[in-house]
This record gives structure tokens, C-alpha cells and sequence, in this order.
């Protein structure tokens, strides 16, 4: 029989009053068993018409203030969110069978924040946020390709690459976390945690 926490729910639901923390627990087990990109999430935005829009993004950093992505800012998620600042991500592991949503605003990170991150990247990616004009549309590969080497003659010292203004991080603060877990029978399991105006988080469970 397996472990139930206080509210009924598997264990792996744990008891905790943070839901950082469980997510601290559940993005660990993710990164033992997931094949390919535990950090692998879809961002979802809305534009200026409120159209929505989702693709994968990939999770950098996160701690008790947010969670942080990085991108072009003249992308089209970027461009969104200067006009909405309000995004959605959802977390889904196949290898634990479990899910995790976060609705909250978005902020821009400090440059210092962004200059440290995009240091740590290979040489090669961070060329490509020079040379990538991202979603702009391209006549073909070969223009891509060209921007490519433009920039890495441009820049060939391979420690001396410094950041394009157009190239920065984005944190999501979270007002609702919600951690679920595939049931039999679609009896999924369901916990939502929702930050309340003195920033304590309180816990609702969900019907599947």
C-alpha cells in the first residue's frame, strides 16, 4: 500500500507549506530519470490581439523568487510579454508521470544575472544570439549560415563575446503552482498552491 501524506495524496505530494520546495523535490527526481531536458517546459503567452501562443522553452535557474528562461527580446514570446507580462508554464515528466503548472507575471532578469548565464554558454550558442534574428523570417538556410560566420569573424577570440542588448533572461513569479499526478482510470491526483496577499501560499486540492 503505498504512503499517503496528510491530505490523502501519494507521498511524493509530500507535506510542505512551500511549493518551491516540492518543486525543488519533484525537478530532482525528474533530472535522475528523464531521458532528455527535465528542464524542458511550454511558456505560454498572449499577444497584443490576445491570441495564445506555446512553445518549449527550457528552464535555467529558479529559486524561492521565480523561475528564469532566457531568450532573443525580439522574439515573438518576448514581444508578448512587453505587452502581457502575465505567462503560464507547465512542466510534464512521462518518466514519473507527473505534471506541474505555474501561472504568475513576468519580470526581466538584472544584466548581471543575464551576463553570468550567457558567459557559461558554449562559444557556438553565443554566437547564435547574435547571428539569429529569432522568428524573423529567413529566405533561406544560407542566410542564417552567413550571419553565423559574419559574427564569429566579427567576435573570434572565443572569451571575448560580449552579450547582445537583445539577448537577456525572464523570471516568472508565481501566484499559483499546481502539482499533479497520473491516476488509474484518469483519477488523477491534484494539489494547488496559491500565493495569498501576505505572500503565505495556502493548498487546495483539485478533482481530477
Amino acid at each position: 500500500m503505498n504512503q499517503k501524506n496528510s491530505l490523502g495524496l501519494d507521498y511524493c505530494f509530500k507535506d510542505l507549506e512551500n511549493p518551491i520546495d516540492l518543486f525543488s523535490e519533484w525537478f530532482n527526481e525528474a533530472k535522475k530519470k528523464e531521458i532528455n531536458d527535465p528542464n524542458a517546459l511550454a511558456l505560454a503567452t498572449v499577444d497584443k490581439k490576445g491570441l495564445p501562443s506555446v512553445r518549449v522553452v527550457l528552464l535555467k535557474d529558479y529559486n524561492q523568487n521565480g523561475f528564469v528562461f532566457y531568450t532573443n527580446l525580439n522574439s515573438n514570446k518576448s514581444n508578448d510579454l512587453k505587452i502581457n507580462p502575465n505567462a503560464s508554464m507547465c512542466f510534464y515528466w512521462k518518466s514519473l508521470l507527473r505534471q506541474i503548472r505555474v501561472s504568475g507575471k513576468i519580470l526581466s532578469v538584472s544584466d548581471k544575472e543575464a551576463d553570468i548565464y550567457y558567459n557559461s554558454r558554449s562559444y557556438d550558442s553565443r554566437i547564435g544570439a547574435w547571428a539569429s534574428k529569432q522568428s524573423a523570417v529567413l529566405k533561406n538556410r544560407d542566410e542564417l549560415y552567413k550571419s553565423i560566420e559574419n559574427y564569429k569573424k566579427k567576435y573570434p577570440d572565443q572569451n571575448k563575446v560580449p552579450r547582445p542588448s537583445h539577448w537577456s533572461g525572464w523570471k516568472l513569479i508565481p501566484y499559483e503552482i499546481e502539482f499533479w499526478l497520473e491516476g488509474n482510470n484518469r483519477i488523477h491526483q491534484r494539489l494547488k498552491y496559491s500565493k495569498e496577499k501576505d505572500d503565505k501560499w495556502n493548498k487546495s486540492l483539485l478533482s481530477p
